[in-house]
């Protein structure tokens, strides 16, 4: 089967070759045409120019008696006459050179006989024949009366050897430059089509080798759209690199998650079986092992409902300043445990915002947890909101704890994406929390965000929301 790239130079060289071919045709003919009425013109323009010759030389000899000086001046008397000399009589209309070619003259006076053949093959004095050429009637200049005619080029000899010439040189320059552009064209629709085609057949060998479990990256060697699908490329097989990373985690994480609660339960139920274990105290460990289970499970149920579009918000006017006063309230115990400080910056004044304030709570719970588990005793959380100039709501989250790398930052809000620093820390999770916060927000028609400036500098999460509720998007309100 023929490659695509043989496919492409075939077709551009078939196109080029049919567009030089025609353009030949097209201009030769044209051409030709064109000469054929230019040199007729130019024929019939020396018939009467002779003519008025002829017919001055007839009145001033009172007849045909010096008609040979007439041809011989005009230049069609060959032999004796240099050709191409011109007298002043000929008012230098035409050309000097123009009749190089013997071109045959036939004078025949007004009683139809032959005056004059300059070729001698018509003898003077006889009848003269049907002739063709250039017809031009003769007048006597002293009474204008016409006595006679002259025929030029009677045989058209001059016409068609002027033509055949010219155009033969024309043909011969359009081919040669015709076959030029097609060498020159075919070297082009070589280079043009490697060059379509090479990126095809690097995205072939890549995709390939991306089937096979490897990493592969086109080369951008242009910025036009081969250049373009090349960068689109590289950016899904990096996207695709990083979810085959986020899925190993993945597996990581839901093995630990989901081993370490079964065997408290599975040590817990043999310690009560074995007689190790009062009732009481294997249950409450099994009952929160359990609820830890239940725990990775909701989240899972959560982001499955983001995933369908089946989150529903049952959206209701709330003071973002309770809300967030209840969020203090919820967390305070949590951080005296931790000695970790928590404050409030809200200004009296905010306003009143449409959001389904369950949904709302679990999303800041989310963020406030985080912030909590990644700092140190003798450290800070903020909760502060304030209006924006836009018409939004902003509620950042911030703490001067264990802080985010830079090269983190892009996927914290990934599921299943878990930092370093919270493994090393030995911070139970899934790396669901963000995730699920983030789809709460945008179904609220909002927007977070994350920053830090580093590690052990502290991260601030940023939640902005719109005052109107029309703005709530990517939910069902109930």
């Amino acid at each position: 089967m023929m490659s695509v790239r043989w496919r492409i130079m075939g077709s551009m060289v078939f196109v080029i070759v049919l567009t030089v071919a025609v353009s030949v045709s097209v201009g030769y003919y044209a051409t030709q045409s064109r000469l054929g009425t230019f040199v007729e013109r130019i024929g019939g323009d020396a018939a009467r120019q002779l003519a008025r010759n002829l017919g001055r030389e007839y009145a001033a000899a009172g007849g045909w008696a010096t008609v040979d000086e007439a041809l011989a001046r005009a230049g069609y008397i060959y032999g004796g006459t240099p050709r191409g000399k011109r007298s002043e009589t000929d008012g230098g209309e035409h050309a000097e050179g123009f009749h190089h070619d013997r071109v045959r003259v036939v004078v025949v006076g007004v009683d139809g006989r032959v005056v004059r053949d300059n070729l001698s093959q018509l003898s003077p004095g006889t009848a003269a024949p049907r002739l063709d050429g250039h017809r031009e009637t003769v007048f006597d200049m002293t009474t204008n009366q016409p006595v006679g005619e002259v025929y030029v080029d009677v045989n058209r000899e001059f016409l068609s050897t002027e033509s055949h010439g010219f155009l033969s040189t024309l043909l011969y320059i359009v081919v040669i430059g015709g076959v030029l552009t097609i060498a020159v064209a075919v070297l082009l629709a070589a280079w043009l089509s490697k060059r379509i085609t090479a990126p095809v057949t690097a995205l072939t060998e890549a995709t390939q080798s991306i089937a096979q479990g490897e990493t592969a990256q086109l080369p951008v060697v242009s910025s036009d759209e081969l250049g373009r699908m090349s960068k689109a490329f590289n950016r899904m097989t990096s996207a695709l690199e990083t979810q085959r990373e986020l899925r190993r985690r993945l597996i990581n994480d839901l093995s630990h998650e989901l081993n370490t609660p079964l065997s408290v339960i599975q040590l817990e139920a043999a310690g009560l079986r074995d007689g190790l274990q009062t009732s009481g105290e294997a249950s409450d460990h099994i009952i929160q092992e359990v609820g830890r289970l239940r725990g990775l499970v909701t989240d899972l149920d959560w982001l499955a409902e983001t995933d369908r579009g089946e989150l529903r918000l049952a959206p209701e006017t709330t003071s973002i300043r309770d809300l967030l006063t209840a969020e203090v309230d919820r967390w305070r115990p949590q951080c005296q445990a931790r000695q970790v400080e928590l404050s409030l910056l809200a200004p009296g004044g905010l306003p009143y915002v449409q959001l389904d304030r369950m949904r709302m709570s679990q999303a800041l719970g989310n963020v406030v947890n985080n912030a909590i588990r990644n700092t140190d005793a003798g450290g800070r959380v903020t909760i502060a909101a304030r209006p924006e100039g836009d018409g939004s709501l902003s509620v950042s989250v911030a703490d001067d704890g264990a802080g985010i790398d830079p090269t983190d930052l892009p996927h914290i809000f990934e599921r299943f994406y878990r930092t370093d620093q919270s493994r090393n820390r030995g911070i139970e999770g899934a790396g669901l929390g963000l995730a699920i916060t983030r789809a709460i927000i945008e179904a609220h028609g909002g927007a977070v965000a994350v920053t830090s400036d580093g590690i052990g500098r502290g991260a601030t999460v940023t939640i902005r929301l719109p005052v109107a509720s029309s703005t709530m998007t990517g939910a069902k309100h109930t």
